[in-house]
């Protein structure tokens, strides 16, 4: 059984069948993906079965990387270059048998590029391959950083002007400057971990990174107040900031490069403190995956309503919700399905988050009296079929949209409000005629982002009744909820991922007549509350955590106002 292919060995113990195994190696040609990666991706199995086969097969110890303790001594073992590119972890040596966790123990070739730099023999240990990221970030990245702090010291902080235009991470980094070093080494950690954020925040001893990982932030490193300056003037210089200008708040734009050829777009802007200028980067992951119905979030049942929005020719589509709700993604899945040879869409965003081929994309830039509403009467005289606003700002830009869609053009655009009605009462408050309204505006979409439960870890939990009834269910013991409790493969929060709750609101005719009344939003909510067809955000939430894709007490948190 030692001898025997991954493939063969999942086929003989049923985890695979043959068809599966021969489409696979297929999808395997030309893909320079192993097999087991390419099984996991297809969902033709799971990571933990591909690890158990392998495991009860070869007689291969299983390591939980993120509990085990390396020695940060191993680094010293295994060059980062050797570790990256293989992606294995030295884990422990003993006399002369180093032990290697691998998320692929039959890849000999590694194995042997291991064993001739180290001069030792390897003893391969299978670990899941997100813990193997997060490991050689915690134990290379942090190490690197560490290092290139070491060096800047030595250097007195020197940040090299000669940068500017390089914002690409290497695989070499021997001849960079350690502020380049260490800068990369945190955006590389970002990358990584999956974060959305970057923060780079002083304070009254020294300085920290934090990453925002599904909504949340975690602290990752201190960097010694002495190097904060050189390490603030780097990310500057990356964004094409004036490092002179320490009074005021300044924004910037940087594409990274990886090795591996994707690039990875980034926001940056700083901000006075008392205590310096703090730095957040925003990082934009050119992924069109997560750009679709299925990577947003839409449920089966929401689907109808979705098209039923989208199949208008002409009106005003509200995406609304709070920062960090999903708009923008929302905004560009519906752009992705619109767009065509046959329609002219143009764009104004501030700034432009994703290149897409076929929409003329306007970047708006306020300084120079580029507004929203400046672009948006120029863009109507370009014939356009469909407009698309970053976000409705104020009342002249609300105006405007609204009588550009009673003239025949599709208008999509954001705003920030609650929900569905209160962006009734947001273009109200704006100045805008409730006539106006009523005849332009054919659908608004309202959402949130939930964290989903980590699939690895998740099992059957008996919520708390107080927390049930706060999302107005009562216990009932033919509902089922569902809850991780923590594991490797979410880093013992429980969750990973998250996923889209919606509120869709097609403005059908009956909605129109009550808006052209004038009547005031709790009205008007308590008239759809009636309807059948309308499905209120936290029923959309309810069946979410049934279905076991995220728990109640994220509901809780993320939707229910507790008054």
């Amino acid at each position: 059984m030692k001898y025997k292919r991954l493939g063969e060995m999942l086929v003989d113990v049923g985890v695979i069948t043959e068809e599966q195994l021969t489409e696979a190696l297929a999808k395997q040609k030309g893909s320079g993906k192993r097999l087991g990666t390419v099984l996991v991706d297809e969902h033709f199995i799971t990571e933990t079965q591909l690890i158990e086969t392998l495991r009860m097969q070869l007689g291969i110890d299983f390591i939980d990387l993120n509990k085990a303790k390396i020695d940060p001594s191993m680094v010293n073992l295994v060059p980062k270059n050797i570790a990256k590119k293989e992606r294995v972890v030295p884990v422990k040596l003993v006399h002369d048998n180093l032990y290697l966790a691998m998320e692929d123990p039959m890849n000999f070739m590694a194995i042997e590029n291991v064993k001739n730099t180290t001069r030792k023999r390897v003893t391969p240990m299978i670990a899941y391959s997100r813990a193997i990221d997060r490991a050689l970030n915690v134990l290379y990245e942090n190490e690197g950083a560490a290092r290139a702090m070491e060096e800047m010291r030595e250097e007195g902080g020197f940040v090299s002007l000669d940068e500017r235009s390089d914002s690409v991470l290497e695989n070499e980094e021997s001849n960079a400057a350690p502020t380049v070093k260490l800068v990369n080494s945190i955006l590389e950690r970002g990358i990584t971990e999956k974060a959305s954020d970057i923060h780079v925040e002083p304070r009254e001893n020294g300085m920290v990174v934090r990453l925002r990982v599904d909504g949340r932030l975690n602290t990752i490193l201190e960097i010694p107040k002495d190097l904060q300056g050189a390490v603030i003037s780097r990310f500057k210089v990356m964004a094409g900031m004036n490092i002179a200008e320490r009074r005021v708040p300044q924004d910037g734009r940087a594409v990274m490069r990886r090795p591996d050829g994707s690039d990875i777009d980034m926001r940056l802007s700083s901000l006075p403190t008392i205590f310096g200028e703090k730095i957040v980067i925003r990082l934009l992951i050119r992924d069109k995956t997560y750009l679709t119905r299925e990577g947003i979030g839409i449920t089966k049942q929401d689907n109808a309503k979705f098209d039923r929005i989208l199949k208008n020719t002409s009106g005003v589509i509200l995406i609304v919700g709070p920062t960090g709700s999903g708009k923008t993604s929302t905004l560009y899945t519906m752009i992705h399905e619109l767009k065509s040879d046959t329609v002219n869409m143009i764009s104004l965003e501030d700034p432009v988050e994703f290149q897409i081929d076929g929409v003329t994309q306007v970047a708006i830039n306020e300084k120079v009296g580029l507004t929203f509403a400046s672009a948006l009467r120029s863009c109507l005289r370009q014939d356009p079929d469909i407009i698309c606003i970053g976000e409705i700002r104020d009342g002249e830009t609300a105006e405007i949209a609204m009588r550009a869609a009673m003239t025949g053009h599709l208008v999509l655009s954001t705003i920030h409000t609650e929900d569905t009605i209160s962006a009734i009462d947001r273009l109200k408050d704006m100045g805008i005629e409730p006539y106006l309204i009523a005849g332009s505006v054919r659908g608004v979409v309202s959402q949130r982002l939930v964290r989903r439960i980590c699939p690895n870890c998740k099992e059957e939990v008996t919520p708390d009744p107080d927390v049930l009834d706060l999302i107005g269910l009562k216990p009932d013991p033919e509902m089922h909820f569902y809850k991780g409790r923590g594991c490797h493969m979410c880093f013992d929060s429980g969750y990973r991922g998250r996923t889209g709750v919606f509120e869709i609101l097609p403005v059908r005719a009956s909605i129109r007549d009550s808006i052209a009344s004038g009547i005031t939003g709790s009205v008007l909510r308590r008239e759809l509350m009636k309807d059948e067809d309308f499905v209120p955000m936290i029923a959309n939430g309810r069946q979410l955590a049934q279905e076991g894709i995220t728990t109640v007490e994220e509901l809780v948190r993320t939707i229910v106002t507790v008054e």
